[in-house]
């Protein structure tokens, strides 16, 4: 079984990849592709023969688990860049042109297909908080960031990011802005000490609301800002601005049409809001089943059309729209070398679960670059005859 798993996977990779991979197997080695660029250069060694049909079974989650479980390690190359590599050759394009391999391949597709969908996505971990104290900036924020410049550390990113949102906003002395999904505070926080706004920040987790609140104590701005311990759907009052960066991808499609008709209630009528979310940039949205196991259960990544439509419903009117996708690459990466570089401290937590926290944040660069996801900011307002700048921020 293992020597035709082998066989299939190597054959449906020299097909299809423009890099070169080197198969060491025991004594056995084998190399495949073509090197168009010197860092397209892969050597891995299989430890475990169930390695191949892992992939074959199931795709991403195969090869996560079997990275997780160590029946691989890369000896040259970072498990990043393998892995962006193999997204941009379009391997499941490839496969569905070539009939006689993809016959080949149906066995353990089929086999995955059941799998995934009964017994791997059943479970996932449950992430303590001291793992994103191992890569995350000073404000804890858990987003894509803005990077002015590739050099831009993890705290700069996500200052950019506040910065240019309050910008788009338009922010003003005084103003009111509500966070929606606030996490641990950090916009509310930036926007209170630059922009002298009085804020709101929502969020469903109660670590997120006390140490968020601890936070704002610290920096001293408890006068202007807060957390509370909310459901969107619990949301009263009037905001000039609103704010959702990282939210929406974690609503209910069925919800989507609440969130928004939210948004229309609560903004004053000169009020303009910003949704800033990772979506999905193409007809369709194919959920990858090593995120949904292993990080982020029944999450979404929306559609721009399916945003779009709710905004035009809820006469919210559009200023702006940017995919920052490339960004969340810039962000990610530092995630992860901050990870590397921290993971040691994480004493309790076993080598299984920090292969699969790598992993995660791995993917995240490779799909930055060589996937159909986006990474959107949308800037929109309620007044259709409102300011509207003569250029973007």
């Amino acid at each position: 079984m293992h020597f035709h798993a082998k066989a299939v996977l190597l054959k449906l990779l020299q097909d299809s990849i423009d890099f070169k991979i080197k198969f060491v197997d025991g004594q056995n080695t084998q190399t495949i592709g073509n090197l168009k660029d010197p860092k397209s250069e892969f050597e891995i060694n299989v430890k475990n023969s169930k390695f191949y049909s892992d992939v074959l079974l199931l795709g991403n989650l195969g090869l996560g688990e079997a990275y997780m479980e160590e029946k691989f390690e890369l000896s040259h190359g970072h498990i990043e860049d393998f892995i962006e590599a193999l997204l941009k050759c379009h391997l499941d394009e490839k496969l569905g042109k070539d009939w006689k391999l993809l016959f080949k391949i149906a066995p353990f597709r089929i086999k995955g297909f059941f799998r995934s969908n009964k017994k791997n996505v059943s479970s996932h971990y449950d992430i303590d908080f001291d793992v994103f104290k191992t890569f995350l900036d000073a404000s804890l924020t858990y987003s894509c960031g803005y990077a002015v410049q590739e050099s831009d550390d993890i705290d700069t990113l996500q200052i950019n990011k506040f910065n240019r949102i309050s910008k788009k906003l338009e922010l003003r002395d005084g103003e009111t802005l509500l966070d929606i999904g606030c996490g641990f505070g950090g916009m509310l926080i930036y926007a209170a000490k630059n922009f002298k706004i009085k804020g709101l920040g929502i969020t469903n987790s109660k670590n997120h609301c006390e140490v968020g609140n601890e936070m704002i104590v610290k920096q001293g701005l408890q006068h202007l800002i807060k957390i509370e311990l909310i459901d969107f759907k619990e949301i009263s009052g009037v905001f000039d601005k609103v704010v959702s960066v990282g939210m929406l991808e974690h609503v209910a499609r069925s919800e989507y049409s609440q969130y928004f008709k939210m948004i229309s209630k609560i903004l004053n009528k000169s009020g303009r809001g910003l949704v800033h979310f990772v979506g999905a940039n193409t007809y369709k949205n194919d959920h990858d089943y090593f995120i949904q196991k292993y990080v982020f259960p029944m999450s979404n990544q929306p559609k721009l059309s399916e945003v779009i439509t709710e905004l035009e419903n809820n006469e919210l009117f559009i200023l702006d729209i940017e995919n920052m996708i490339r960004h969340y690459g810039f962000t990610a990466r530092q995630w992860l070398a901050k990870f590397r570089e921290n993971e040691k401290e994480l004493k309790s937590f076993n080598g299984k679960f920090k292969k699969m926290f790598e992993y995660y944040l791995a993917c995240c660069i490779a799909a930055s670059n060589g996937s159909d996801s986006a990474l959107y900011q949308i800037l929109f307002m309620k007044d259709k005859s409102g300011h509207i700048a003569l250029s973007r921020v």
